[in-house]
């Protein structure tokens, strides 16, 4: 089939509800990797960290919530939101990279997978509604976004429902600074096939830089020795990832405005991943920098990482869905306006996409 583009129908989010701010990590004990202290104090660390990352605040799930809990509640604002009929949906998509990790348990579940139980938790009885899981690192969500296009288009599809959701402070190591960066959350979009419409997709791009870069982001064991537990735990080489990602991810989403035909001018917002503000900033700033164009202003790139930390997949649907619900201060998006949608993360993988309002 042609002519059909995959439109944004709805969105929903769930911001946890509990809100755990950098003053909250006083009493902890930061150490580097051989298990040795942090140098300065606790106090310059943490000042340090928002600097660098502007982070002052994030959320965590409660206790007795997991990954799906929070996806369910993310599906259910974007089909009341959206008026949708639940058993209307034929793909369910959800991006995650550790399943259901409980409170007490460092242990990934996706048995069965988060996709299953968000339709379990729905209550879906329409066996065509196909639910399956994603794991491709922080660019999860907009990696599912770009396979319910392919499956719109094909006319395979007429309505898909993306989430990405995460729980990512049940796998960090307290012992380790970069703990402080990562939040709780789940996203959602509804797309639907909209034959011959002026909105909607209108190219995507990813790639994957595994054979240099893929150990970026692992797992580990804590930072203290005296640490008797066998869990692993989310770790970071942030200064290589940073260098990484500047190299990198501007070329990427260059080729996909380029991919679209569309003049870098008329991008009215570039929703990023939140990982690290000034990471951010810097990749923005090289982005423009492509076409020649040296930025001064970066509104055109809204952020929220400032209260709600790096929720990981979760990042973009989250953002999208508090803008156009007008809960981003000095944000919004206009009919016609066009939007890039960006990611970086583990493996490494990066991603974009080009959206028409």
């Amino acid at each position: 089939m042609t002519g059909i583009r995959s439109v944004i129908a709805a969105t929903g989010s769930c911001l946890p509800e509990i809100r755990v701010r950098n003053s909250d990590f006083i009493n902890h004990q930061f150490l580097q990797k051989d298990g040795s202290v942090v140098p300065g104090t606790i106090q310059r660390n943490i000042e340090k960290f928002r600097e660098i990352t502007g982070i002052e605040e994030r959320r965590y799930a409660r206790n007795d919530q997991t990954a799906s809990d929070l996806a369910y509640l993310a599906a259910i604002d974007a089909l009341e939101t959206g008026k949708i009929d639940k058993e209307s949906i034929d793909y369910i998509i959800v991006a995650h990279n550790f399943g259901d990790v409980t409170f007490d348990s460092n242990r990934v579940n996706i048995v069965p997978s988060l996709a299953s139980m968000v339709k379990y938790k729905l209550q879906i009885n329409n066996p065509h509604c196909i639910a399956y899981d994603l794991v491709f690192g922080c660019p999860g969500w907009i990696q599912g976004v770009i396979q319910a296009d392919y499956f719109i288009r094909s006319g395979d599809a007429k309505r898909c429902l993306i989430i990405g959701t995460e729980t990512l402070s049940r796998v960090i190591d307290q012992n380790d600074r970069d703990s402080m960066i990562y939040a709780d959350g789940a996203g959602a979009v509804i797309m639907d096939a909209a034959p011959h419409s002026e909105q909607g997709i209108i190219a995507h791009g990813a790639q994957t830089f595994a054979s240099e870069h893929a150990l970026l982001l692992t797992m580990a064991a804590s930072y203290n020795a005296d640490c008797t537990t066998n869990n692993a735990y989310l770790k970071m080489n942030g200064r290589a990832l940073y260098e990484f990602a500047l190299s990198y991810v501007p070329v990427v989403i260059k080729e996909t405005i380029d991919k679209a035909g569309v003049p870098i001018t008329e991008i009215k917002k570039i929703l990023i991943h939140q990982a690290n503000e000034k990471m951010d900033i810097a990749i923005l700033k090289r982005l423009y920098k492509l076409y020649d164009i040296d930025l001064e202003d970066y509104s055109i790139m809204p952020m929220t990482i400032a209260y709600l930390g790096n929720s990981s997949v979760a990042t973009i649907p989250t953002l999208l869905d508090l803008i156009l619900k007008n809960k981003v201060e000095n944000q919004q998006v206009l009919p016609g306006d066009k939007v890039v949608f960006a990611s970086v993360g583990a493996g490494m993988n990066i991603n974009a996409f080009i959206y028409q309002f």
